[in-house]
């Protein structure tokens, strides 16, 4: 969808979860902060809709004037995470479908790459948390706690990232999570993807458990592309 099309649809304005933010560092640093995680958590790929941010609002919801609030949100603007209008307001940008899955195929190179340092990197103290992530779910399906197995399997892939110990991987993917995030959150109750998604994990893990430096890359990478085919045939309401 164009930029010029997005303008003339209905904007859907959106009550970001904020806290007041302190002086212990610059206010504009803490306000990029806050936004930028709180754009992470909101679920912007729900609806078709753009979704507009209001300046007053989020200056008194993080308790500061609007100065810093603008300062955070043009540096949002420069990472490809907010669009200004003028004379129409601020918007989160949200991501075309072939946008999404061409992002989730990058994703896919990045961590399957993280998951093959980490057989060479991580200990295995580190290695044996991933398995941990999921001792809440050992006896039940994660069908029947979707929200909470959502949580857990967007931090397994962050960890797997972590685990590579590559700070330019990190810094690489860091923008590229929040978008990926979003579309695991919506797609992993669909499909029956979370029971699948949770042997995929675990076969990950055996792989990283064993050092298996090739094993690991390619279930990694495999199961990131699954997700990319999944959303490149269902997810039509990205168009």
């Amino acid at each position: 969808m164009s930029s010029e099309l997005q303008t003339e649809t209905v904007a859907t304005p959106l009550t970001l979860s904020l806290q007041p933010i302190g002086a212990s560092a610059s206010l504009r640093d803490q306000a990029y902060a806050m936004l930028r995680q709180a754009i992470a958590d909101a679920d912007i790929y729900q609806n078709r809709e753009e979704i507009r941010l209001d300046e007053r609002v989020l200056s008194e919801s993080l308790g500061v004037s609007r100065t810093p609030v603008r300062e955070a949100m043009t540096l949002l603007e420069q990472e490809g995470f907010l669009r200004m209008v003028p004379r129409r307001g601020i918007y989160i940008v949200r991501k075309s479908k072939r946008e999404i899955v061409e992002m989730i195929q990058m994703w896919a190179a990045l961590e399957s790459m993280a998951a093959r340092l980490a057989t060479l990197h991580a200990t295995d103290a580190e290695i044996a948390r991933l398995r941990h992530m999921f001792d809440n779910f050992r006896d039940a399906t994660p069908a029947e706690h979707i929200a909470e197995y959502s949580d857990a399997n967007i931090a397994f892939h962050q960890a797997i990232v972590e685990l590579s110990k590559s700070q330019i991987i990190l810094d690489t993917i860091k923008n590229i999570f929040i978008h990926v995030r979003a579309i695991r959150r919506m797609t992993i109750s669909q499909s029956d993807r979370a029971s699948r998604s949770i042997v995929d994990h675990l076969r990950i893990i055996e792989a990283l458990e064993q050092r298996d430096t090739e094993l690991a890359e390619r279930l990694v990478r495999q199961h990131s592309l699954d997700l990319a085919a999944f959303v490149e045939a269902n997810c039509d309401f990205l168009d």
